[in-house]
């Protein structure tokens, strides 16, 4: 297990409540900790536990992964992918299935680039461990171009994703 380097955390923690203009009192409050334990926190004299770092964060309405990056329980390389993956899954112009091949692709990518892919995140996403993507078929074969179409193309897609009519020959 990485070292916690409280230290740091403490001295951002402070900065963040003082930037929010709140007094350890009434972050501790928001943040549902003692007092006490913040101010230990701070001074860097403890060691927070994830739990306890999100509801500090979501009491300053900043970024949980980033006092975990700060605290060293998550790698700064995966806090990024765990915050792109957040916005997309958040996105509410795209719907459930768009999320996925969105999902699908990224994670294609990073395979690609030789980057671990993130285990399922539960929110409806299976990845590696659901059925290869049309694109990753394609790609790995060699077939379609760049819009996805192959010798199997069937024509334009409408906006909402469907195949349309075929083409009148």
């Amino acid at each position: 297990m990485a070292s916690l380097n409280v230290g740091n955390l403490g001295e951002y923690l402070r900065e963040q409540r003082r930037t929010a203009q709140l007094s350890l009192r009434q972050l501790a409050d928001a943040a549902g900790v003692s007092n006490p334990y913040l101010s230990q926190i701070e001074r860097g004299l403890r060691k927070p536990s994830a739990e306890v770092l999100q509801q500090v964060a979501k009491a300053l309405r900043i970024s949980a992964e980033t006092l975990y990056v700060r605290a060293g329980i998550l790698d700064e390389r995966e806090r990024e992918e765990l915050e792109t993956r957040a916005v997309i899954l958040a996105d509410p112009s795209i719907n459930e299935r768009q999320k996925n091949v969105l999902l699908q692709i990224y994670d294609s990518f990073r395979r690609e680039n030789g980057f671990d892919v993130a285990p399922d995140t539960g929110a409806g996403f299976h990845g590696a461990a659901g059925a290869e993507s049309r694109i990753d078929a394609d790609a790995e074969s060699g077939a379609g171009d760049a819009n996805g179409a192959g010798p199997d193309a069937r024509g334009p897609r409408t906006a909402g994703g469907s195949d349309a009519d075929p083409p009148a020959n």
